[in-house]
């Protein structure tokens, strides 16, 4: 059986990513189904020491504008791509950027999910956001069919096309990486109670009905539209394995509140793999020692399980 070698990036220099990806790294329990992990800088593979002399300059000695640290982060993140295409990394796990300083950097980009799809020209690609164990004990994943874009623009985003693109791409990627034989998925309405047969609106009759029903016809196993406060609750009782949220804080929101330290955001579409964990920079905590590393423990965890799927299957995209 191969064995998965994993990056990990260090994100900005200047939050709680260096100390919480070396940390992780740290506790990280290798063992027969992993190969290595290394955490990669700006000019590649850093070992603990280059780890920590980075840090240090970076918060002392370097000049630290959000211009020269986005350009680092984008840097790291870029060489990693870089080695992953090349096939010397088969998962890519991403401590947390300040999207400011990437746009400050010159990358007119959203996030780094937009950057991932752009350095490795993969379209389309999804925003998953997965907790294999959560405060109530169930997992929840949780896809963003519309990801960083203004609340009032999201009806305009929300298309049959998006949908139906999103939900099956969200269907391989259970069957072939979660290996989830016959997946089962909801999707969850924009308006509340589903807009109450068209009393708060038109979206769930004319776009989402018509989706659920073309996505049957093709096979994929999707109930709704399905009101937002219940359909969170219904996938952590086992009804669904995965739940399509119409925009970024509906699933956000109902993620978070049940995977506090443990959520992973998984990237989707991607010919690696890329996880990482559901925090921020966390710049004012920074160097004090009280940054958690959990949720990039479990990001690292976890793609070290999906490059093992992928590995040992052939699957060239999660």
């Amino acid at each position: 059986m191969s064995r998965p070698n994993i990056a990990i990036t260090l994100g900005d220099p200047r939050g709680i990513g260096p100390e919480v990806a070396l940390r992780a790294a740290e506790r990280f329990e290798s063992g027969a189904e992993t190969g290595s992990v290394v955490i990669v800088g700006p000019h590649g593979p850093m070992d603990q020491a280059d780890v920590t002399d980075y840090t240090a300059n970076q918060r002392v000695g370097w000049d630290t504008t959000d211009s020269k640290a986005g350009a680092v982060a984008a840097t790291s993140l870029e060489k990693s791509v870089e080695l992953a295409l090349a096939g010397e990394f088969d998962g890519i796990v991403t401590a947390p950027v300040h999207k400011p300083s990437l746009q400050a950097a010159g990358w007119s980009v959203p996030g780094q999910t937009e950057m991932l799809s752009d350095l490795s020209q993969s379209k389309p690609v999804g925003m998953l956001m997965a907790a294999e164990k959560t405060e109530l004990g169930a997992p929840l994943r949780v896809l963003l069919a519309t990801t960083h874009v203004p609340l009032r623009t999201v009806p305009s985003e929300l298309t049959a096309e998006i949908l139906e693109e999103q939900a099956k791409l969200l269907d391989h990627t259970l069957r072939e990486d979660w290996r989830i034989s016959d997946p089962r998925m909801a999707l969850c309405a924009l308006n509340p109670h589903a807009s109450d047969s068209g009393l708060f609106g038109s979206e769930e009759k004319e776009i989402m009905e018509p989706v659920v029903k073309q996505l049957a016809s093709a096979g994929v196993d999707i109930a709704g539209p399905v009101p937002a406060d219940t359909v969170f609750f219904r996938a952590l009782s086992g009804e669904f394995d995965a739940v399509i949220a119409p925009y970024h804080d509906v699933g956000m929101a109902a993620f978070k509140t049940v995977t506090f330290q443990s959520g992973v955001n998984v990237t989707i579409g991607l010919p690696f793999v890329r996880t990482s964990p559901d925090h921020g920079t966390a710049f004012g905590i920074a160097g004090t020692g009280k940054a958690d590393e959990s949720s990039m423990l479990e990001a690292l965890r976890l793609a070290v399980r999906l490059s093992n799927a992928r590995l040992n299957t052939g699957s060239s995209r999660v």
